[in-house]
């Protein structure tokens, strides 16, 4: 998303770095090229012409010259613009008092209602709420059944008392007014505390689409109505949004489609033209792809500053705590890092969904997008499949997989014996690297044990005194040996570990705990 847009106004700040003073000029220049950046993302006009007129109104201030670094002055300012034009704070779902919460979906037909409808029911369940999806697009061919295939996914219940039409020939019959209003009254005696009404729409703004739109929210009288909108049609989002803010008054906007080729246009003209808040967005095509929109987090994401916030709250909604627990119990128990525990990571890290998108959250990840998107999603497969093609034994001790193994293991998982090899290669470097940090010798991590970074376990220093009974000649040596040296420790026979036959004791060694019970007792 906004990938142009990110990438012209990145080329246009380059020409400000390692400036200590910035001319009028510099600023015009850089002004005029963000403009045309913005323009070419199709943001409206109204808003680009007052976007950059406080830009360079603000970078012609003091704030400017008296700064240390200019140039970052100036990227502050521009992302300052961005998040006040894109809503400026996050704006939240309001909750009714008495429960069920209404939230009423309009738009065009194409924008994808019925589809963020079943995303943001699932969104509002992992929130801890218990929604209901009530099926009030009764026009559009198969619009309930496929609300009903959403709500499967979503593990929501779905209210559709009426089937709608199948074909578009058909004529409809259903009242959705009446179904809206039905919907309410089910989730009452339900205890659904909140509501998502799904309703039709249309090729173009109409006056029967605007009526029924309307009729509809007389009726159940929401508290939320939410305007989906492509984030892809540019600058007619504004039309559009202009006519259905006077026709419906809806509270806030939804951006669909925003992982698509889209160019910003929309996100960037919709909030600050009609006043009302973007919400929520749409940011792929998996049932979880819905996030609660921020616009700070959206700016650093255009001026590729990232957005590690929402990446921690993607990975804290997923990752399993009672792994995590075990991972830090074995860190702290100094226990080797096995294959087992590698192929549970994986597990979790599949959870989290696409790797290319946690990537380009990360600051700077717009100067190497052309390696993320080379990167083949389908790679975490193939690594788990080949991991799952050994046996618990081979995981647990993976040093024993031989030629033979791993020939058998590539023909499992259907890869070459090469990339079976290179997967081992690299485990061994993560192996030895989580033994160093368990150990404290690589940087201790917070929580999982060790001695801090850098940090070893002091030995205990040598006395002055056993220092000055060092054997220096070879006499000294002998009568050393013969115990004649008062103090000397004397040499054990029977062994070259100083132990007698039969007394070798393991715990005298300095294994990980959890070691002994592959040592051989007999």
């Amino acid at each position: 998303m906004f990938t142009s847009l990110s990438d012209r106004l990145s080329e246009t700040f380059k020409n400000l770095r390692g400036k200590g003073r910035l001319s009028e000029a510099d600023i015009d220049a850089t002004v005029r090229e963000i403009r045309r950046a913005l323009l070419d993302a199709d943001v409206a006009v109204a808003v680009v012409r007052e976007f950059t007129s406080r830009v360079k109104e603000r970078a012609l201030g003091s704030e400017v010259s008296q700064a240390l670094n200019p140039g970052q002055q100036v990227v502050k300012i521009v992302n300052d613009e961005l998040v006040r034009i894109l809503g400026g704070n996050t704006r939240r779902l309001n909750l009714a008092k008495n429960p069920p919460t209404v939230i009423m979906l309009a738009g065009l037909q194409g924008a994808g209602k019925t589809t963020l409808a079943g995303k943001m029911a699932k969104w509002l369940k992992g929130q801890g709420h218990s929604p209901v999806l009530v099926a009030c697009d009764l026009q559009r061919p198969n619009a309930v059944k496929q609300l009903q295939v959403n709500g499967e996914r979503a593990q929501v219940p779905v209210f559709a008392p009426h089937p709608g039409v199948s074909s578009e020939f058909e004529a409809s019959t259903g009242d959705p007014v009446a179904v809206a209003a039905e919907g309410i009254e089910y989730a009452k005696q339900k205890l659904h505390d909140i509501v998502i009404v799904d309703t039709a729409g249309r090729l173009g703004v109409d006056a029967e689409l605007m009526q029924q739109a309307a009729d509809i929210r007389a009726a159940i009288q929401p508290d939320e109505v939410l305007f989906v909108i492509d984030a892809m049609i540019g600058q007619d989002a504004v039309n559009t949004a202009l006519a259905f803010n006077e026709g419906v008054d809806f509270t806030g906007v939804v951006l669909s489609k925003l992982d698509g080729d889209t160019r910003g246009g929309a996100a960037l003209s919709v909030a600050h033209v009609t006043g009302k808040p973007i919400m929520f967005a749409s940011t792929g095509e998996g049932i979880g792809d819905f996030e609660q929109f921020h616009p700070d987090r959206m700016a650093n994401r255009i001026l590729d500053m990232g957005d590690v916030l929402s990446l921690i709250e993607q990975v804290e909604a997923t990752w399993d705590k009672g792994e995590a627990a075990r991972m830090q119990k074995k860190f702290e128990d100094q226990e080797d890092f096995n294959l087992e525990d590698f192929l549970a990571q994986m597990q979790q890290i599949r959870k989290m969904g696409s790797m290319k998108k946690m990537l380009m959250m990360m600051p700077g990840a717009a100067q190497m997008r052309q390696q993320l998107e080379q990167f083949d999603e389908k790679e975490i497969d193939r690594v788990e499949a080949i991991v799952r093609s050994m046996t618990k034994h081979e995981r647990v001790a993976p040093k024993i997989i031989n030629g033979s193994r791993r020939a058998r293991i590539a023909k499992g998982a259907g890869v070459s014996v090469s990339a079976v090899n290179a997967l081992l290669e690299r485990f061994a470097q993560a192996q030895k690297m989580m033994r160093k940090m368990a150990q404290g010798q690589g940087g201790a991590i917070p929580g999982m044990g060790g001695h801090g970074p850098g940090k070893r376990k002091q030995q205990p220093a040598k006395s002055k005194k056993a220092a000055k009974q060092k054997p220096k000649t070879l006499a000294e040596r002998r009568a050393l040996e013969r115990g004649e040296i008062p103090g000397a420790p004397k040499q054990q026979s029977g062994s070259s570990f100083g132990a007698q036959a039969g007394e070798f004791d393991p715990s005298q060694l300095s294994l990980p705990k959890g070691f002994e019970k592959y040592l051989d007792k007999n």
